[in-house]
């Protein structure tokens, strides 16, 4: 059975209201990380992401065995569907919608499911390296995979938090996922964030940040207050979820003791 430390953030920015939805829990010997970033007007975001993370985590508690890619995927898109549903006839500001990110982990069996709509990410940390396993449903990513933009252009584009898909639009939303489960690794650490974490935070910052962090929750207190002293103008709402699988020290970080993060 593999130990699980799991640790969450959800940061206000300089917005009003904070319309990300985090939800961490345990079903049998699967745990699951939920992270949803809605949006909307007159606080539908709020209400898009939370209806959201709670139709997932239903689906996830009753799953009972059937650790599989279609039961996640398939949690996803009962969670569009309510969406869509309570939102009929509504236009305009009433309308909402959100982002989405779960890690599914069957700790008896040593192996990860993933699936995302939207432009939350999720990274995998293995052996010193960061590795985003999802890619963006935005209008920038598809600018960058059809040789438009490089992902330094991506980065700074005034478009580039423009969703082409999410939880709650019109159309039919295909969750991103991979085929099968995948193995995990003893020392392996996955980082669950939306577009105002990642944004102010760089791939190797994610990774130097890791190294020099004694457990997930001073990695994400450090990350926090990187992005904090930033100050980043109108800062979005920044969430993030850590899943540290055993102790990264051993095969995670790739800094010396001796080492500091600038």
């Amino acid at each position: 059975m593999l130990e699980l430390r799991i640790a969450w953030r959800s940061e206000l920015g300089a917005r009003e209201a904070n319309e990300d939805a985090v939800r961490v829990g345990r079903a049998g010997d699967a745990c699951y990380a939920l992270l949803a970033d809605g949006a909307g007007g007159h606080a539908r975001g709020a209400e898009a992401s939370q209806r959201a993370v709670d139709a997932i985590e239903r689906a996830l508690r009753t799953a009972g065995p059937d650790f599989a890619t279609d039961v996640l995927v398939g949690a996803v898109q009962e969670a569009h569907a309510e969406l869509q549903q309570v939102q009929r006839g509504a236009a305009g500001r009433e309308r909402m919608h959100t982002t989405l990110v779960a890690l599914w982990i069957d700790a008896a069996r040593g192996q990860a499911l993933w699936a995302h709509v939207g432009d939350s990410r999720l990274y995998r940390f293995r052996h010193g390296r960061a590795e985003r396993l999802t890619v963006d449903d935005s209008v920038v990513q598809r600018m960058v995979e059809g040789g438009l933009l490089t992902p330094e252009q991506a980065h700074r584009h005034p478009q580039r938090n423009q969703l082409v898909s999410a939880l709650g639009m019109d159309d039919a939303v295909e969750p991103m996922a991979p085929d099968r489960p995948e193995a995990i690794d003893e020392g392996d650490a996955f980082l669950l964030c939306c577009d105002g974490w990642w944004d102010a935070l760089d791939d190797v910052l994610l990774a130097r940040t890791l190294a020099a962090a004694p457990t997930p929750e001073d990695w994400l207190a450090d990350m926090q207050r990187r992005i904090v002293a930033r100050a980043i103008p109108r800062q979005d709402n920044f969430s993030a979820v850590a899943v540290w699988v055993g102790d990264p020290a051993q095969s995670t970080r790739f800094m010396s003791d001796d080492d500091t993060v600038p």
